[in-house]
């Protein structure tokens, strides 16, 4: 601790403490105005289902806290640099820092080391905390809020297991976790081997394991047939797939853990189920997206050091304005991703690429 402050002078130690300091402060702020807004506004699906108040809070807040701390955090760490350099560029404070011999990129070096620590935190949290937290929220939403917005079950699913094995399945209820009309077919190359026909197959969240109930079974061995007869009867097996992936709601792939989300998309090569641009854009998200601490940074040291007539107000509402055109534009990133077939790596990192071209442009611009 002793060399890191030795090798940080006091400016240094100042920047990275405002920095911080506003960055965190200014987030608390917001948030608390925003689960304000979101408990008004959810209030009266909390008591139409007697929801108590530790159920409201371990359950719900407990996931959206994290989430919405996510959802602003570039907002937030664009603003709390504009605030702070431009109240010093104000007070004139930046430009005896300049004269006195050192250069504007040195000056840059401590909002590098806070949004260096920033960048860690929204990265560490995006690959293993809010998987965990956005699964809370979500369910939470999906039993409450959502349950009168559902699209409802999911219905005529086909599934390609792997190259041999293929699912069918009329209707999934994914709130019981059970199938109807659920069909096993297993090829070997393009001829049928084994055909099993069920009503009902459930998924047993003890076991990990499908109970296939009222089935039929034929195999094929040439021109040798035999049938096997399950009628009111059940057995277990063990299938590679989970009711994550029958289920009616967008935003399952949020609650998956990253490394299952890895494992997700290696087996979607295989079933081509349609959603791979969903695995993909989500999983270069969560490494993407923590670059914007970077990016912002730049472009609002680039836009607040130098004074200007009216004091902090100007910059601050460029930045404000800029910061809700990031925002928007990862929106419609996800949207083009998504659902309209844009490369979902270009999508990830498009805002990031058109602001740092833009705080380049910028920094070429500011005073030094």
């Amino acid at each position: 601790m002793n060399a890191i402050k030795d090798r940080l002078k006091l400016l240094d130690r100042f920047i990275i403490g405002k920095y911080l300091g506003t960055f965190f402060y200014t987030l608390c702020v917001f948030v608390l105005i925003i689960i304000i807004f979101d408990l008004s506004e959810k209030l009266d699906n909390f008591l139409e289902n007697d929801l108590s108040l530790w159920q409201i809070t371990s359950e719900y807040y407990a996931g959206s806290i994290p989430f919405y701390v996510n959802l602003l955090s570039p907002l937030i760490n664009f603003i709390a640099v504009i605030f702070f350099t431009a109240k010093m560029a104000d007070q004139t404070e930046i430009v005896p820092i300049l004269s006195g011999g050192i250069s504007f990129n040195r000056f840059l070096f401590p909002y590098f080391i806070s949004a260096s620590i920033i960048f860690l935190i929204t990265l560490g949290s995006n690959l293993y905390l809010l998987p965990t937290t956005n699964r809370i929220k979500n369910d939470f939403e999906n039993t409450y809020i959502k349950r009168r917005q559902s699209i409802g079950n999911r219905s005529n699913i086909h599934m390609r297991l792997d190259s041999n094995t293929y699912v069918y399945m009329k209707t999934f209820d994914s709130k019981q976790g059970i199938g109807y009309g659920f069909n096993l077919d297993i090829f070997d190359g393009d001829k049928l081997r084994s055909k099993l026909v069920s009503d009902v197959v459930k998924w047993d969240s003890v076991k990990k394991n499908w109970q296939i109930t009222n089935y039929s079974i034929r195999e094929v061995n040439g021109l040798k047939e035999k049938l096997i007869n399950g009628s009111g009867k059940k057995i277990d097996t063990v299938l590679d797939m989970d009711p994550d992936d029958f289920s009616p709601y967008n935003n399952v792939y949020q609650n998956i853990s990253t490394k299952k989300l890895k494992e997700k998309i290696e087996k979607e090569k295989v079933r081509g189920s349609g959603v791979m641009n969903d695995l993909l854009y989500e999983l270069y998200r969560r490494y993407y997206h923590p670059l914007s601490a970077y990016v912002l940074t730049l472009i609002g040291v680039a836009l607040s050091s130098r004074k200007v007539r009216g004091g902090v107000g100007l910059p601050l509402g460029i930045g404000i304005f800029l910061s809700f055109i990031y925002i928007v534009l990862n929106q419609f990133a996800q949207m083009f991703a998504t659902q309209g077939g844009f490369p979902p790596l270009l999508a990830a990192l498009s805002p990031t690429l058109f602001f740092g071209a833009l705080g380049a442009y910028l920094l070429y611009k500011a005073p030094k």
